[in-house]
C-alpha cells in the first residue's frame, strides 16, 4: 500500500506515514487496518469532537484497480453517537481518486481556526478557506468547490449543515448522493471546521503482480456482471428485496410495531422501476450499477432511494408515497444526515406522540400522525438546524428517549439506530445487531440474506431455518468474519464474489500466497480487534442486548408470534467466538491465537 497523509489542522503540519508491512499483511486495508492504526489513540477519555480525535479515511489494496466493486473507501474514528468504534463505508469515485493522488489514506487531527476545505492534487495539499460553502448543502458545496478549483475530473467529499451544527448522525457525502452515513463522523469533521476534501490524481495504483492481476480482474468482473444477484440489483436496486422482506415479516412498519401495511407494494423496487425510474448510477468501475436515478413530477432527475431510505421514510412511518420518500431522502442528503438514524429517530418521536409521552407542547405545535409527510419534512428541518424539538432529535433516538423518560422505547443498540431487517423475521440478525462493533449495523453482516436462503457452502456456511436459534450462532460469527474482509479490501457487500476468486485477486495485488482460510483468519482478527477497542472504551457483555421492541412478537404478518431466543443465542455465540461470558472480552488465548497477544496483555492486564 501507499503512504497515509497525516494532517494536523491546528498546526498545519503534514507528514507521510508509511504503513508497517506486517500490518498490511495482517489487516490488508480499509476498516481492519484502520482499527490497528487507531488502537492506541481510541481511549475512554478521548472526546470524539476534541482536537485530538482522529478522522481516518482509508482505502484498501484493491481500491481503484477496476476490480469487482472496489471503488469504495472507509472513514473511521470514535463515534460521537455511540462513543465506541466508528466505521463508515462509502462508494462513488472519491476513494479511488485519493489513491490516484499517491496516498491510501488521510489521517486528520486538530481543528482549523476557521472553516476550511482540503484540496489534494496528486501529492500537493492546500488548505483553503471554506467561507463560501460553510452553511451550504452537500450538493451545492460540491459544485461550488469544483467550480472554484476548476480542475476537470476532481471529486469532492463534504459535510452539510447537519455536520456543521453537531447532529450526532451527520455523515460525509460525495458524487451521486454516495454517503459515509453511519456513526456520526460528519459531526467529527464539522467539529474540526473541516467542510470538505477535494481530490484529483494521475498516479498508477501499485500492484505486486499486475500482469496476473489484470486478467483475473477482467474475468471476475465478467462473472459478477452475469451473476443473478447482480442482475436483480441492477434492474431493481437494493429495494428489490422489499416485497419478499414484507412477505417474511422482516420489513418494519410503524416504528417496528406493526407486522402489516397495505402500502408496501407502492414503494417496492419493482414499483420504482415501473413508475419513476429514469436510469441507473454506478460507483467507480462497478459492473452492477445498483444506484437509482429517478424523475419526479417536476421533471428533474435526482437520486432514487435505496432500501434503507425507502423503509425509513416509508413503511416505518406508514408513508406509501414513493415520490415523497425520494424527496425526504434527498432532504437528508442535502443536510448531510444518515437516513437510517434520521428516520429511526423520527419514528420514535411519532411512536411517543401516539403513546402520549410527548405532545404538541414538545413539538412546537406539530401533530405527528402516522402516514403524513409534512410533519416528517418539518422535523427534518428542525433536526438539521437543532431548533425546537430538533435539538433533541439531533442527538439520536437513545438520547431523545432519555430526555422524555422513555429510553426503553428507542429501537437502537449502543446508541446506533437499528437498520431495517427485523430479527423477528431473521433470527440471525439478533446476534448481528447486538454484537456489531459500531452499534446496530447490518453492513457488518447481512445475515438476513443467509436466513433468506443465500447460505454459500463454499465459504463454510450452513443453512438453518430463519427462525432457528442457538444452533446458528457459529454460522453468524463466520459470516461476520467474511464481511469484515469486504470492509478491509474495500469491496461492496453486494458483490457475490467467490472466496477462491477473492483469494487470487488479493494474492496477485498484494504479493501474498494465501488460501481462503487465510481470508477468514484476517476477518476474525479484525473483528476481535474492534471488539477489544470497544472493551477499552467501556463496552461489556451488558451492551450485547436487543431493544425492547424485538422481544415483543408481532400480532400479524409473516413473522407473527415469534421472537428470537436471544439469551440462548448469545451464549452460543460467546462460545463460538471464545469470548469471556463475564466481561464480554475475547479471551487471552483467542487473541493470542490470532496474533493479538499485545492486545490481550492490554485488555487483560
Amino acid at each position: 500500500m501507499q503512504p497515509i497523509l497525516k494532517v494536523n489542522l491546528t498546526s498545519g503540519e503534514t507528514e507521510d506515514y508509511v504503513i508497517p508491512a506486517e500490518w498490511e499483511k495482517d489487516y490488508l486495508g480499509g476498516a481492519s487496518l484502520a482499527a490497528r492504526l487507531l488502537y492506541p489513540v481510541l481511549t475512554r477519555v478521548l472526546d470524539p469532537v476534541s482536537q485530538e480525535s482522529p478522522l481516518l479515511f482509508l482505502n484498501g489494496p484493491l481500491s481503484g484497480t477496476a476490480g469487482p466493486t472496489v471503488g469504495r473507501f472507509v472513514v473511521c474514528g470514535k463515534s460521537p453517537a455511540t462513543e465506541l468504534w466508528a466505521e463508515s463505508n462509502c462508494g462513488g469515485f472519491w476513494g479511488p481518486e485519493l489513491r490516484f493522488c499517491g496516498y491510501d489514506g488521510l489521517w486528520i487531527t486538530g481543528k482549523a481556526d476557521r472553516p476550511v476545505y482540503l484540496w489534494l492534487n496528486d501529492g500537493r495539499l492546500e488548505v483553503r478557506d471554506a467561507k463560501n460553502v460553510w452553511g451550504k448543502d452537500t450538493y451545492e458545496s460540491q459544485e461550488i468547490i469544483k467550480s472554484e478549483i476548476g480542475v476537470p475530473g476532481m471529486h469532492v467529499l463534504t459535510i452539510g449543515p447537519a455536520g456543521e451544527n453537531g447532529v450526532l448522525f451527520a455523515g460525509l457525502f460525495c458524487d451521486h448522493g454516495r454517503t459515509a452515513g453511519r456513526t456520526g463522523l460528519g459531526m467529527v469533521a464539522g467539529s474540526k471546521n473541516l467542510k470538505a476534501i477535494a481530490v484529483k490524481g494521475t498516479k498508477k495504483i501499485p500492484l505486486a503482480r499486475p500482469e496476473l492481476f489484470a486478467p483475473l480482474r477482467s474475468a471476475a468482473n465478467h462473472a459478477l456482471k452475469e451473476d443473478n444477484l447482480s442482475h436483480v440489483y441492477h434492474d431493481l436496486g437494493t429495494a428489490s428485496v422489499v416485497d419478499y422482506a414484507d412477505y417474511l415479516g422482516g420489513l418494519p412498519k410503524k416504528y417496528f410495531h406493526s407486522g402489516t401495511f397495505e402500502g408496501v407494494g407502492k414503494v417496492s423496487g419493482a414499483t420504482m422501476a415501473e413508475t419513476i425510474l429514469a436510469g441507473t448510477s454506478a460507483c467507480h468501475a462497478c459492473v452492477i450499477a445498483c444506484g437509482r436515478v429517478v424523475r419526479l413530477e417536476d421533471g428533474v432527475k435526482r437520486k432514487g432511494p435505496e432500501y434503507e431510505t425507502i423503509v425509513s421514510f416509508g413503511p416505518d412511518l406508514l408513508i406509501d408515497d414513493l415520490s415523497a420518500i425520494t424527496r425526504l431522502g434527498e432532504l437528508c442528503d442535502r443536510y448531510g444526515m444518515d437516513t437510517i438514524s434520521a428516520g429511526g429517530t423520527l419514528g420514535l418521536a411519532f411512536h411517543l406522540f401516539e403513546k402520549g409521552v410527548i405532545t404538541t407542547k414538545d413539538t412546537g405545535g406539530l401533530v405527528l400522525r402516522w402516514g403524513e409527510v409534512k410533519p416528517v419534512e418539518q422535523l427534518l428541518h428542525l433536526t438539521a438546524r437543532r431548533e425546537g424539538i430538533g435539538e433533541y432529535l439531533a442527538q439520536g433516538s437513545k438520547r431523545f428517549g432519555q430526555h422524555f423518560g422513555a429510553e426503553e422505547e428507542a429501537v437502537q443498540v449502543n446508541g446506533l439506530e437499528v437498520a431495517y431487517h427485523d430479527p423477528r423475521a431473521y433470527s440471525g440478525m439478533a446476534l448481528v445487531y447486538a454484537t456489531s462493533p459500531r452499534g446496530a449495523c447490518h453492513n457488518q453482516s447481512q445475515y438476513f440474506l443467509v436466513d433468506m436462503g443465500q447460505a454459500d457452502s463454499s465459504i463454510g456456511l450452513e443453512f438453518y431455518d430463519r427462525h432457528a436459534g442457538a444452533e446458528k450462532a457459529a454460522n453468524v460469527a463466520r459470516y461476520q468474519d467474511w464481511q469484515t474482509l469486504f470492509n478491509a479490501l474495500v469491496m461492496c457487500i453486494f458483490a457475490n464474489v467467490p472466496a477462491e476468486t477473492m483469494t487470487e485477486l488479493i494474492n496477485t495485488a498484494c504479493g501474498l500466497n494465501w488460501g481462503p482460510e487465510d481470508l477468514f483468519r484476517a476477518g476474525e482478527r479484525a473483528w476481535n480487534l474492534k471488539r477489544a477497542i470497544n472493551n477499552r472504551l467501556g463496552l461489556t457483555r451488558a451492551n450485547d442486548k436487543l431493544p425492547k421492541a424485538f422481544l415483543e412478537p408481532y400480532q400479524d404478518g409473516g413473522s407473527a408470534g415469534y421472537v428470537p431466543p436471544f439469551t440462548e443465542m448469545l451464549e452460543a455465540y460467546y462460545t463460538a467466538r471464545d469470548w469471556d461470558p463475564e466481561t464480554g472480552k475475547p479471551t487471552f488465548n483467542k487473541l493470542a491465537e490470532l496474533g493479538l497477544e499485545w492486545v490481550a496483555k492490554d485488555i487483560w492486564k
